[in-house]
């Protein structure tokens, strides 16, 4: 089987619990959402068909890194993500997913990890959301928020209490670059005694906004 490849990578994780930690990243075609603030939007068409087999070779390829990420664009969009993690989990990585929770959560091998964007208002995409999503997630998978603004945060703040997420992943609120100040968000955070993890786009800081970083 082949999926449709924007491009592969080595760089620092630059979100998520595992940010800082060097990480292959697989960035899959297509998307089918149009954040406001999308950075990938060259990964909405780009990209060739390869084999699994010979994308699973070429993260072999990077010996002493023990990380892979599966990204996009919207990896669940192609069929084949699962097999392509399977064959990864198989080969001894900690996969992690990266997806935007719009598409059905599918059932994944072993420990894989899913960090689920839950889209803000700001981002324009909050009501492609599919709710349900919720329910699948397991205590390993972890839940992200990229804030753009106060509005963005309060109603974060109400989805984690509606949907009752403290205690049952791993919980992300992550500050858009350019459009809110992470210290901002911190004075929020520590005002409401919130249990979640603020983290910035490590990756922004360190590259830039260079390609394959």
């Amino acid at each position: 089987m082949k999926l449709k490849v924007n491009e592969t990578f080595r760089s620092i994780q630059g979100e998520s619990t595992y940010a800082g930690l060097p990480c292959c990243f697989v960035r899959l075609s297509g998307c089918n959402l149009r954040c406001s603030y999308c950075d990938t939007m060259y990964a909405y068409e780009e990209g060739k068909y390869i084999d699994i087999d010979s994308i699973c070779e070429s993260i072999s390829g990077d010996s002493g890194i023990d990380l892979v990420c599966v990204t996009g664009g919207e990896p669940l969009m192609q069929t084949g993500t699962t097999i392509l993690v399977s064959q990864l989990m198989k080969m001894g990585y900690t996969v992690l997913i990266e997806t935007n929770g719009s598409i059905k959560l599918h059932c994944l091998p072993g420990k894989a990890i899913y960090v689920m964007d839950v889209k803000c208002p700001d981002s324009g995409m909050s009501h492609h959301m599919d709710w349900d999503n919720i329910s699948l997630l397991r205590p390993q998978d972890e839940v992200k928020f990229v804030l753009s603004s106060r509005s963005d945060y309060e109603w974060a703040k109400c989805v984690l209490e509606d949907y009752h997420l403290f205690g049952k992943v791993k919980l992300l609120f992550s500050c858009t670059k350019g459009r809110i100040e992470p210290g901002t968000v911190a004075k929020w955070i520590l005002e409401d005694r919130l249990k979640v993890r603020l983290q910035i786009q490590l990756h922004k800081y360190i590259f830039d906004e260079e390609r394959g970083v």
